[in-house]
């Protein structure tokens, strides 16, 4: 029986270099020592297994090669004649997969050169990657105490489901920014993507679908949560990071919640519901709060969007996403054919390791209000009218009786919330919204 070390070693041999099968053959056969017949089939083999994918990690190769029967049948032939002559070494170089050779993200190849681009001891870099969960075992799970990297707030929404705020403390966060400004903004975004992009916004996406006849509009469920940490890693060794370097930043970029936080935060909330939540928060994922989640959620889902832009231009289609929001529009050929395509666009998501939360699944004709997130676009980009009325309400309640009387939902800061909402009206509307500036401005603040 052929041993860990023996797998060990072939496995970084298939991974030492270029992933034809000739180029994997021979460097095998190096460190076998011999040119079996065997070899090149086997090359072959691994090829149709991995050569569409992402550069896989080693110990994916080695359960491959355990389980390859051909591979068996040889060390069965064999008797006792497969060693090993030559170890070869997976180098540490960038090697980013061929759509990714023209990203201009900087060159990392070691631990230690990631330690120096992110400021940090080597030591450091282990903390904050948290590879081996220190932070969320059960003797070291306190929800925010000093093991942990984050802050935590649970929130229930609306309907029904949890959400979950995780905010990285400072120096998490400054980390962060930076894998955000030096890697993460420098990969090209699809064409289609208007959230958390420099500058698009929310009218940019939803501008293409003003005025068309029908409109469709999919939401995406636990968007963040949903992009394991694993996925996250998968990214960077697709911008060529080796695996060494892409575990660590995906590990910075990804957060496993702590269970005993449930316990102390989601008092009160519906318990079937935290049931689910403790299940999905507890795996590494994309923490909502995090600068680099908007980002790596976007360039996660590219293929995706990818598929979607093709789907729509085939049924004659316009088709933007911001963030978890999915709109499509078009005129007559499209609403003929609205109700497949909205489950031919849903199987893709579904695919792409996704879920559709299909309660909030619209098609909107040109009779009824057609709205994506929040903005009405049946004649021009607009704000919805019962939401500009709640707000000019709270305004001027706010003039009348103080803020405090308004902060119903005890945000911990009222004046930037209502600020933020005014912002989003001045973003869409600037004449509705210079009429909320001048109301805001005459609130008398403690």
């Amino acid at each position: 029986m052929l041993s860990d070390a023996f797998y060990s070693a072939l496995a970084r041999s298939i991974l030492a270099g270029d992933a034809s099968v000739d180029s994997i053959a021979a460097r095998m056969t190096r460190t076998l020592g011999r040119n079996w017949r065997w070899i090149k089939l086997l090359a072959r083999r691994y090829v149709a297994q991995f050569g569409s994918q992402v550069h896989p990690r080693r110990r994916d190769v080695v359960v491959f090669l355990k389980t390859d029967q051909g591979l068996r049948n040889a060390e069965h032939r064999a008797q006792r004649q497969l060693k090993i002559a030559q170890w070869i070494q997976e180098p540490n170089r960038m090697r980013p997969a061929e759509a990714a050779r023209t990203w201009p993200v900087p060159k990392i190849e070691t631990i230690g050169e990631l330690a120096d681009w992110l400021e940090i001891s080597a030591a450091e870099l282990e903390w904050f990657a948290d590879l081996r969960r220190m932070c969320t075992r059960p003797r070291n799970a306190q929800v925010e105490g000093p093991m942990g990297h984050y802050h935590y707030r649970v929130l229930a929404k609306q309907g029904s489901g949890i959400r979950l705020i995780e905010s990285p403390k400072p120096r998490l966060k400054e980390l962060q920014r930076h894998i955000l400004a030096g890697i993460l903004e420098a990969v090209p975004i699809q064409n289609a993507v208007h959230g958390f992009v420099k500058g698009r916004s929310i009218k940019t996406f939803a501008a293409p679908h003003v005025g068309r006849r029908i409109v469709l509009r999919i939401d995406l469920k636990d968007f963040f949560a949903i992009i394991s940490g694993s996925r996250v890693q998968a990214f960077f060794r697709t911008a060529g990071y080796p695996e060494a370097v892409a575990d660590r930043l995906g590990g910075i970029c990804s957060n496993a919640a702590p269970r005993a936080l449930w316990n102390a935060l989601g008092k009160g909330l519906d318990t079937l519901a935290m049931a689910d939540a403790r299940a999905m928060y507890s795996w590494q994922h994309l923490p909502q709060g995090a600068p680099t989640s908007p980002m790596l959620a976007n360039l996660c889902f590219y293929r995706a969007d990818c598929r979607l832009s093709g789907l729509a231009e085939a049924a004659g289609a316009t088709y933007t996403r911001y963030a978890d929001d999915l709109a499509f529009s078009g005129d007559a050929q499209f609403e003929r054919s609205v109700e497949r395509f909205g489950a031919r666009a849903a199987a893709i998501v579904t695919e792409e390791g996704f879920i559709v939360h299909h309660r909030k699944t619209r098609v909107m004709r040109r009779g009824v209000r057609q709205y994506l997130a929040g903005i009405v676009v049946n004649e021009r980009v607009n704000i919805v009218r019962s939401d500009f009325d709640g707000l000019k309400a709270i305004l001027t309640n706010c003039v009348r009786h103080g803020p405090e009387s308004q902060n119903r939902e005890e945000h911990p800061a009222f004046r930037s919330h209502l600020d933020g909402r005014i912002g989003f009206v001045e973003s869409v509307n600037p004449a509705k919204g210079a009429r909320l500036r001048a109301i805001f401005n005459r609130i008398q603040w403690p």
